[in-house]
């Protein structure tokens, strides 16, 4: 479920490049103008097809291009980040209480008000995979068990923090909050409008390079997970995915073979204005659902007293169970959020198709049975390290 939820990811963390390099210039509007949602939609395969390739490239070169890369991108991406901050604080037009107006956005939903904020809530939601990156990634770090969790807390507030100054500072800053191009454009939008096309095209190009560096972080995880699988002998031709290049010291057909899929997912999309938030939504809830596979047994060997941690190591100490009750609501919540299949998620715009509606349900009950029925009937007598991987044993 991870495995399909990362390929996924990517292509969904590909698309965004659509929503800024446009901006910024006209010349990356590849498919004609960009008038009709449809053009969109194209280039945004085309846009996010290059982006993937570009991933597959570093990464199958090797480890130390990916980590230069990926540190030199983070630290702009934390300057440009702090920067913007300080920007939209010496535009604003209003207080903050423009965070309580409604703007009578519950009207017409099922739910009231509830009913909108679920969905909008669904954006948020996508920031919960920063630090699953973040700790697979750890992994390689001297003593990952003590440096990945910290990692994870790191990134979470992080992300929190200045995600949400972005956002209000955002909000505080804009002259109009009805523009049609805000709901759009979104935060593209407000840089331009706001700091001027000189200032706002430099803060994009930044934001184009943490895109990059999302999308390299996501490619790489995927690739650290399939050879993780593949070694464990538990995917079909695991010693060929297992193969660390002899020269590059990476598993380059992992990086291949999850660079395809993306670019697969991207190109059957290719003519749906929809793309993004279905294939977005999809990523989100099959991660949630990955992570609820973790939660829900670790939280059943709590309430057992099965639950050892290991000495010595990262604990939550006595917070452990409700820490742990409460990614369990959150997960189950979310999912149902993101499963719920309807029109402002996954066909906010015409034409009306069902399959794209119920898009989340289908594909991810396609995964599941397909993945268990796999290991049930197939994978699951072969299960075991490889013989070139297993480590050597003292007589």
């Amino acid at each position: 479920m991870m495995m399909t939820a990362s390929m996924v990811s990517l292509a969904a963390v590909a698309l965004a490049y659509q929503i800024t390099l446009p901006q910024i210039s006209s010349w990356f509007q590849l498919v004609g103008d960009g008038g009709s949602g449809t053009e969109r939609a194209a280039n945004a395969v085309v846009l996010g097809s290059i982006l993937v390739l570009f991933t597959t490239l570093v990464n199958g070169f090797g480890v130390k291009l990916m980590a230069r890369i990926n540190s030199a991108g983070v630290a702009i991406e934390l300057v440009a980040a702090i920067v913007l901050i300080l920007l939209l604080a010496a535009h604003f037009t209003r207080g903050p209480a423009v965070v309580l107006d409604t703007f009578g956005r519950g009207e017409g939903q099922s739910l009231g008000y509830f009913g909108a904020f679920l969905t909008a809530s669904l954006a948020s939601a996508y920031v919960m995979y920063g630090f699953d990156t973040a700790s697979s990634l750890g992994e390689e770090s001297v003593d990952p068990g003590r440096n990945a969790p910290r990692a994870i807390l790191r990134a979470l507030v992080a992300s929190f923090l200045i995600g949400g100054f972005i956002l209000l500072f955002a909000l505080m800053a804009v002259e109009n909050l009805h523009a049609k191009a805000l709901a759009e454009d979104g935060l593209q939008y407000v840089v331009l409008s706001t700091l001027g096309s000189t200032v706002g095209e430099i803060m994009l190009w930044c934001v184009v390079v943490a895109i990059t560096v999302c999308a390299l972080a996501v490619h790489t995880a995927s690739i650290r997970l399939m050879f993780a699988m593949a070694r464990d002998n538990n995917l079909p031709g695991g010693s060929r995915l297992a193969h660390v290049h002899p020269r590059f010291q990476t598993p380059v057909l992992p990086a291949i073979l999850i660079g395809v899929v993306a670019v697969a997912i991207l190109v059957i999309n290719i003519n749906q204005p929809q793309i993004f938030s279905v294939v977005t939504s999809i990523a989100i809830i099959m991660i949630y659902m990955a992570y609820l596979l973790v939660t829900l047994p670790m939280l059943v060997r709590r309430l057992r007293g099965q639950w050892q941690p290991a000495t010595g190591r990262f604990s939550l100490g006595r917070f452990g169970v409700p820490v742990n009750v409460l990614a369990v609501l959150w997960g189950l919540a979310m999912s149902v959020n993101l499963a719920w299949p309807r029109a402002e998620v996954y066909n906010a715009t015409g034409p009306q198709h069902w399959y794209l509606r119920w898009g989340a349900v289908l594909f991810i009950g396609v995964v599941a049975l397909g993945g268990f029925a796999y290991y049930w009937f197939v994978q699951r007598r072969h299960t075991g390290v490889l013989a070139e991987h297993a480590a050597a044993t003292t007589p």
